[in-house]
């Protein structure tokens, strides 16, 4: 075990390289630059150029790469070239909301998705397997950010149940917390949801109809037993392994959704330092988003082996 986490590590570490190298590269391969997003597009080149060699960006390439490099290295983001302050305090006060909004999506989604999908798998061709299908249908065809404003309209306008704007840390009251996380995670994580359900169905589905079912079903093996002893297991699998990489949808969600409904998180953090060419701010909030999405398929690599220990840590069977 600590053979394969400390490997897997390695690989993260490489990734985590070959993320920040490309990022680098490619933000400064992008027309305008951040001198022209502080002065405007009508400032003078005399302007423009005094100010890039404040910046620092009139250094060679490769040594701007060096020292960020290094920097990164000793966990110094830098500081944002718009406002000045330390990207890692840009990012502290981001991340939560982020994070609040991710985790809650995500259990949204799993709780709707897992018990969804085992009934439509074991009631297929009937009712509740046809309401779930059009759902499932549903949620894969209508974005995140359509899915909150029908949800801010619905429950914060219509009803007046919900605020529809803003972030209440959980210092100032759980319920209030809650409260203002509540929809913009709903509309997060019905997407993911869909997509989790009709894995769950399918997956099911293809264990019901292996042979060593259809044989304890021969043997009057009751229902339940075959379906949470035996069938869910091995069904589980294909499941775990979907929902981690589709995590991605939970960030990608969480970017349109911050936006419509108000929240400074990263994915809004994102969006305005990519508008300003703010490079610190920008390269600090994708690496730590790529970071969690590494971290997390670490930990769905390991959950493969706590659901069927016949996995091995090599990703063979024992």
């Amino acid at each position: 075990m600590k053979k394969y986490v400390l490997k897997r590590l390695i690989h993260a570490v490489f990734i985590m390289w070959l993320v920040a190298t490309t990022l680098f590269f490619g933000l400064r391969a992008v027309p305008g630059g951040p001198a022209y997003a502080i002065l405007g597009r009508d400032a003078s080149q005399e302007n423009v150029e005094n100010l890039r060699e404040q910046l620092g960006l009139t250094d060679p390439i490769h040594e701007q790469y060096v020292d960020w490099l290094v920097n990164l290295v000793q966990l110094d983001l830098g500081s944002s070239l718009s406002t000045g302050q330390a990207v890692a305090d840009v990012l502290l006060t981001a991340a939560p909301k982020t994070v609040s909004i991710g985790i809650l999506a995500i259990g949204i989604g799993l709780a709707v998705a897992i018990p969804a999908g085992i009934v439509s798998a074991t009631r297929r061709g009937e009712l509740p397997d046809t309401i779930g299908t059009l759902v499932a249908f549903l949620g894969l065809s209508a974005p995140a950010f359509f899915i909150g404003i029908v949800l801010m309209v619905v429950f914060g306008v219509w009803f007046d149940l919900l605020p529809v704007f803003g972030y209440t840390p959980i210092s100032e009251g759980p319920i209030r917390w809650f409260q203002s996380i509540i929809l913009p995670a709903t509309a997060v994580g019905l997407p993911y949801a869909a997509i989790i359900m009709r894995m769950m169905r399918s997956s099911l589905l293809d264990v019901l109809n292996e042979p060593y079912m259809k044989s304890a079903r021969a043997k009057g093996i009751d229902k339940r037993v075959r379906l949470f002893k035996h069938a869910l297991q091995n069904a589980l699998i294909p499941v775990v392994t979907v929902a981690g990489v589709q995590l991605a949808v939970i960030v990608g969600g969480s970017v349109t959704v911050e936006i419509v409904f108000g929240i400074r998180g990263m994915g809004r953090v994102m969006v305005d330092s990519l508008t300003t060419r703010d490079y610190p701010v920008t390269q600090g909030a994708i690496l730590l988003i790529a970071f969690g999405l590494i971290m997390i398929n670490l930990l769905v690599d390991i959950l493969y082996t706590i659901i069927d220990p016949r996995i091995g840590y090599d990703g063979g069977n024992r």
